[in-house]
This record gives structure tokens, sequence and C-alpha cells, in this order.
């Protein structure tokens, strides 16, 4: 009976360190990546809605030259669709932002201490940074390279073909790691390698026609400024995690 409420009880504690660990690690990363958001890619992002703003009014001025039957062609031409409710600009869409962000850092943090816990051995920044590594790797760079980020009024595929695909690249990928990193014999190896690129083999689902309102080069000033801060959240997230993993194990 002492024996079971032992391993309850340091159950119990590895939990609640995990749980505090990606709250303190999540939060300062999620504000750190709102930071170099608001730096670079929230500007993109401005200026890419302009422009959908814009085409979005011009089949109206069109209408009423040349009839209802341009404007009604326009709309199912439409890149995607907008509605609901959204955050004003200036300091409300920050907040709400910030709190997006917070949210997803300690999500992911919450996988990279349960990773870090599996894994039984100390963990501290430096091993972190190879946690967060290999978060980049499977939650960013891959699915990437299938589907790049997309800047509003880009032509896409329906969202559920695009999130399944996703979450099988991630999950792939994060498998693929596993077998490389900890896997000792060689087909073990072979299958994580076939695992990395299976998903791109598949390929990733597309619209039937690609467009933007987005002239190119603001879409790949916006590929390589989400790359970025995608990049510091993760160095920075795997490093808070293995920081305060450390520190609540220490206590």
């Amino acid at each position: 009976m002492s024996l079971s409420r032992t391993g309850a009880g340091a159950g119990a504690g590895m939990f609640n360190r995990m749980v505090r660990t990606a709250a303190a690690a999540g939060l300062l990363a999620g504000l750190l990546l709102t930071g170099v958001q608001h730096l670079q890619v929230t500007r993109i992002i401005a200026q890419a809605e302009v422009l959908e703003s814009a085409a979005e009014a011009e089949p109206v001025a069109h209408t009423h030259a040349d009839g209802a039957k341009h404007m009604h062609e326009a709309a199912h031409e439409a890149p995607h669709e907008h509605g609901g409710w959204q955050p004003e600009d200036g300091v409300e869409r920050t907040l709400y932002t910030a709190l997006a962000d917070v949210s997803m850092a300690v999500g992911y943090g919450l996988l990279l201490a349960a990773a870090i816990g599996l894994r039984g051995r100390p963990a501290d920044w430096r091993s972190g940074l190879l946690w967060g590594a290999a978060g980049y790797a499977v939650f960013f760079l891959a699915p990437s390279i299938g589907l790049p980020p997309e800047l509003p009024g880009t032509a896409a595929a329906p969202v559920a073909a695009r999130q399944g695909w996703w979450i099988a690249t991630a999950m792939s990928t994060a498998t693929a790691l596993a077998m490389l990193a900890f896997g000792r014999h060689w087909a073990l190896k072979l299958a994580a390698v076939a695992l990395l690129v299976l998903p791109h083999l598949v390929g990733a689902p597309q619209p039937p026609v690609h467009a933007s309102v987005a002239p190119e080069h603001l879409q790949r000033s916006f590929v390589y400024a989400t790359a970025f801060a995608n990049g510091v959240f993760w160095l920075a997230l795997g490093a808070l995690t293995g920081f305060f993993h450390k520190r609540f194990a220490d206590r």
C-alpha cells in the first residue's frame, strides 16, 4: 500500500513539474514570439490585408459598369471567404495575438516537457535547445515544405485536407527523428528516412488554381519572416523548457 502511494505521489509530482515547466516556458516564449512577430510579420500581414480588401472591393466598381453578372462571377473566384468577428488593429489585436501565442506555446511546452520526462535523463537549457530544434523541424520546417505560410488573399486547398496532411507530416517527422536519434539498428535508420520523405512524396493538398492578391516579393518576405520568428520561438521554448525542468526538479 505504501509503495502504491509512493508511486502515485511521484507520478503526481512529475505531472505538476511538467505543467509548471510548460506554463513558465510557454508564457515567456509566447510573449517573445509576439514581440518578434510585431517587428516584421504583422507588418507584412497588414500589407496583404490592404491588398485583399482592395481586391474584394474591386468587383463592386465593376458592377456599376458591367452589371451584376461580373459581381457574381468575382464572388466565386475570390481566394477565400472572411466572416465572423475580428479584433481591431492596434492594441486589441496585439493583445489577442499575445493570448493566442502564449496558449499555443504552453501547449507545445507540455509536449516538450512530456518528451523530456519520458526520456528520463536530466535536462538543462542546452539540451532543451536540441528539443526546441526538433520541435521546429517537426511543427514548422517539415510541414512548410508542402504548405508554406500563406498571406491573406492566397488561394488554398480545403482546410480539412490541409490540416490532415499537416498532422500526418508532423507525426511522421517526429517519429522519424526519434528513430534517428534513439534507434540502434540500421533498419530503424532506413525506416526513419522513409518516414521523413513519405509525406512529401504523397504531396500536400493544393488549390485548383494558384493565385494571390499579394505580389511575389511580399509572399517571399512573409515566408522568411515567419521562418525566422518560428525559429526564435522554438529555440527559446526548448531552452526555457529545459531550464525550468531542471529548476523545478532541483526543488
